[in-house]
């Protein structure tokens, strides 16, 4: 986090709140990092809101720019911009969709996640991330190069975030439950299969220093257990990532971050592995 130059803050001038301006702003006292401010609108005239923002930030030492836009949708919008922009993290204030409506149409904060080439912060809370806790989900059990890869990414986003808001890091890994048509006997059995997720976590804790009291080890789904453990631990910002499978062109993030985005009573940080986002950015590009 500490390498960002530019964040795209997603302005909504009818969210009086500013929810998302507050954590850009948070992270760009730390990372000194240009502010960008984007309002998706085709229809009306913000630009003397843009202006009083702007002026607010600069007296605040902030380096700022603004602009409205439109094309064709929210996300490719955002997106556009993003690369236009060369920013390297997008704020966005996050919504709970009508469920109806989101059982009828992908919602615009999943089509954010997915298709965004950069690591993407939907704010949902007011809540202060000062002195709070940062929750990483991490999935210990995959250990190739592509994982660990996105493991390093997820834990050092969540140091980086416990840094400047002086708070504290804490990481959940969900292991599968039993499954006795399972080929490998080691995850026919409730005792093996924590045993084996033991064995991988002690080099994950010693790979990038997490003791036993920040690591939280459980059975069950992952979309259950991350929002789960963001309520028990009251996390102000939970860390997650995705590895796209091969040969996947729809759906290039895996959904339990779009499941758990509602469920979570924190604000959401998403990442994904540099080859994920070289292939967003051809898709832009191609456009």
């Amino acid at each position: 986090m500490q390498a960002i130059r530019s964040i795209l803050v997603v302005i909504q001038p009818n969210h009086a709140e500013g929810l998302a301006l507050k954590r850009a702003k948070l992270i760009a006292g730390v990372t000194q990092s240009h502010l960008h401010l984007l309002v998706c609108d085709d229809k009306h005239d913000h630009s003397a809101y843009l202006r009083t923002l702007c002026d607010a930030l600069e007296q605040d030492g902030h380096s700022v720019s603004a602009q409205q836009a439109w094309h064709e949708s929210e996300q490719q919008t955002i997106i556009s911009t993003q690369q236009s922009e060369g920013c390297g993290l997008v704020v966005k204030q996050h919504k709970p969709d009508n469920p109806l409506k989101k059982a009828l149409l992908t919602p615009d904060d999943w089509k954010l996640l997915r298709y965004c080439p950069c690591p993407v912060l939907l704010v949902k809370t007011e809540a202060s991330w000062a002195g709070g806790t940062v929750l990483a989900a991490v999935d210990v059990g995959n250990a190739d190069g592509e994982h660990r890869a996105l493991h390093t990414s997820i834990i050092d986003h969540g140091y980086d975030i416990a840094a400047l808001a002086k708070a504290t890091l804490h990481v959940i890994s969900a292991h599968p439950s039993p499954m006795l048509a399972a080929a490998d006997p080691t995850f026919q059995l409730r005792e093996t299969i924590e045993a084996r997720y033991r064995e991988q976590c002690r080099a994950f804790q010693q790979a990038y220093d997490i003791d036993d009291d920040h690591l939280h080890i459980a059975e069950g789904p992952a979309d259950v257990l991350i929002p789960h453990y963001a309520r028990q631990l009251h996390a102000s910002v939970t860390v997650v990532g995705t590895v796209a499978r091969t040969g996947f062109s729809g759906a290039l993030i895996g959904n339990t971050a779009e499941v758990i985005l509602d469920a979570l009573e924190s604000d959401i940080l998403v990442l994904k592995p540099d080859d994920i986002i070289g292939h967003l950015e051809e898709l832009v590009s191609q456009r």
